[in-house]
């Protein structure tokens, strides 16, 4: 291979190594740029304030695509699955099912975390957005697994309950980037509404398994 030619292949590989270092340092300032206008873009509201919009190291994680698929990331999701598991709390009283009718409810209500809410206002589970629960209900969201018949095929040994209250809890502790918030973790519900919602679920009375 003649010199000018090594020298014109060493031209381009520099090139193209210097518009990737560029490019990188581009997609940083592009994003820091983005992150201050998303803050100013906020303000306090009610009973929301801005703060609430800081991600964790959970949300960061899987907020980037390289690290939340594939091999990249795959030791830091593990740490961020073992950390999120810390964080489940089993029921005060060791109970974990409640009255499914209730259940329902929380499951239908969407309501609830917004500014025009008081502080004292109780959420909604907003179950169906994600999820078919019951065959009633014919509006329901397909982002999560259908629901229906979730007791009556898996059973309720033990491991199951526990299994569910876990993914209710903190579903992160289970995947690490699973698009189900951590209803627990951020009491997003109470204890005695998870509980209802467990019911839902499991109880063999419940709708759901009929």
């Amino acid at each position: 291979m003649k010199t000018s030619q090594l020298i014109f292949r060493a031209s381009v590989l520099c090139a193209l190594g210097l518009a990737s270092i560029s490019g990188y340092a581009q997609t940083a300032k592009a994003q820091a740029a983005m992150d201050k206008a998303i803050v100013a873009s906020f303000r306090d509201e009610g009973i929301i304030s801005v703060a609430s919009i800081t991600q964790d190291e959970t949300q960061a994680l899987c907020s980037d695509p390289k690290m939340a698929t594939g091999k990249a990331g795959a030791k830091q999701r593990a740490a961020i699955e073992a950390a999120n598991m810390e964080t489940i709390l089993p029921p005060y009283d060791g109970v974990y099912l409640g009255d499914w009718k209730e259940g329902e409810k929380v499951a239908q209500s969407g309501r609830g975390a917004t500014w025009t809410d008081k502080s004292s206002a109780v959420n909604g589970g907003g179950c169906y957005n994600c999820h078919q629960i019951s065959k009633a209900e014919v509006s329901h969201g397909t982002i999560g697994p259908s629901l229906l018949g979730y007791g009556k095929t898996r059973g309720n040994s033990a491991a199951v309950v526990e299994y569910t209250w876990g993914k209710m809890y903190n579903a992160k502790a289970y995947n690490a980037c699973s698009a189900m918030p951590r209803i627990g973790h951020f009491n997003l519900l109470t204890e005695k509404q998870m509980k209802d919602v467990m019911a839902l679920l499991l109880d063999p009375a419940s709708p759901v398994n009929q």
